[in-house]
């Protein structure tokens, strides 16, 4: 199932080397799957970006190497960030912080670690990166500053947001690989994937793509039916608790 993607790919690069006579360089990207289905049984997916580097005849070898990264944003959400204190026995929270329009699940990949292929002011630039896709600045007054690396630990140690360097491999001098991780918890919607080549700390090009998650089989039913009838949802999922703890009720009763 890889390799077919990749031959697809390869064939469409050699078409595009033409088209790319006013850049020096460029990229041609593929995504194994558009779609990721989510069942009973789904327990996160893993889609494979692949990638070539196109040039021109005239274009000058560099000398360095290039860097590549593959920035995958889930859906926009709504997110609350609670700050708890112990009193004695008890844990209150004491203050909170919303923070919308944030990506619900991000992964960054990366041939090397963040900070050692730009600058970061070109990373805010260029967005590259979890500090700059959540940046500090202008994201709020200097009291909010905890709540946003909060929020950024909090997503990490669910899995949601990723950092790895070195997670994207170079097949041949000019041709990459990425593994792009959906995890278990991923919410149904439409993830963008952006792919950014970078040599000498200055982005030279850079790529779009998109995949989507949706539920599939009962869980899809179940989705439709509650956005849809949320009244007659209601009503069945009532009966079924009634019906289950009538249930339990007559098999453990005791004569």
């Amino acid at each position: 199932m890889v390799a077919r993607p990749l031959a697809a790919l390869l064939a469409f690069a050699a078409l595009a080397a033409s088209a790319t006579a006013a850049r020096a360089e460029g990229l041609v990207v593929s995504l194994s799957s558009h779609h990721v289905r989510i069942t009973q049984t789904y327990t996160g997916a893993e889609l494979v970006i692949f990638g070539v580097i196109t040039r021109d005849r005239s274009s000058i070898a560099r000398q360095g190497p290039y860097d590549i990264v593959v920035t995958a944003k889930g859906p926009q959400g709504l997110m609350v960030v609670r700050e708890k204190v112990r009193f004695g026995p008890i844990w209150a929270n004491l203050e909170q912080r919303k923070f919308g329009a944030l990506p619900v699940t991000i992964a960054v990949l990366a041939t090397r670690p963040i900070p050692d292929i730009a600058t970061p002011d070109l990373r805010t630039r260029y967005g590259i990166g979890l500090e700059a896709l959540i940046p500090k600045p202008g994201f709020g007054s200097a009291e909010d500053v905890p709540f946003r690396d909060a929020l950024i630990r909090l997503r990490r140690e669910a899995g949601l947001y990723v950092e790895r360097a070195d997670a994207v491999t170079f097949v041949t001098p000019d041709i990459f690989r990425a593994p792009v991780p959906v995890p278990s918890t991923a919410p149904v919607g439409t993830y963008e994937v952006s792919i950014a080549l970078l040599a000498d700390g200055v982005q030279i090009a850079r790529e779009t793509t998109n995949f989507e998650v949706s539920k599939a089989g009962f869980e899809q039913v179940l989705f439709q039916a509650a956005r849809d009838r949320p009244w007659l949802y209601g009503a069945l999922t009532a009966m079924m608790a009634l019906s289950m703890g009538w249930l339990a009720s007559v098999v453990f009763r005791r004569d």
